[in-house]
């Protein structure tokens, strides 16, 4: 496990004890890394009506966003689950707006198991409108 991996999943697993997850009892934590370097993190928080509750990931980026930054480098997500758990299919679209072409994604299992997958990999057609692909 190189540093960061490592860093990222200590700063993702504290993140997680924050999480709101009264409804599903699956508390999600997520830490990424933006370009400049900077680490921001998230937890997914739940809502009584379900489709108002944000995702771990969602929530670290869109913390990234706010505080000035558009791109990521890796994200790392884990939900405390003997095995790694993959990013639903809308925190992948959305992470396609702030991605660049080799951002990677972790994710991380309970006994400090990882996957490590290009995001790509993991949505190989995510949809973006042409011409307005940006990077840094």
């Amino acid at each position: 496990m190189t540093t960061l991996t490592s860093e990222l999943l200590q700063a993702a697993r504290q993140a997680r004890e924050n999480a709101y997850a009264p409804y599903s009892n699956f508390p999600v934590g997520c830490a990424l890394q933006s370009v400049s370097g900077r680490v921001f993190t998230g937890v997914n928080i739940e809502n009584a009506s379900y489709g108002l509750t944000i995702c771990a990931e969602r929530c670290a980026l869109f913390r990234m966003v706010a505080a000035g930054e558009h791109f990521f480098r890796t994200l790392l997500v884990t939900a405390g689950t003997a095995e790694p758990v993959p990013p639903c299919g809308a925190c992948l679209q959305v992470m396609i707006e702030f991605a660049l072409p080799d951002s990677l994604v972790i994710m991380a299992g309970r006994k400090d198991q990882v996957i490590e997958k290009s995001l790509i990999e993991l949505l190989p057609l995510g949809f973006r409108f042409p011409g307005k692909e940006k990077h840094p």
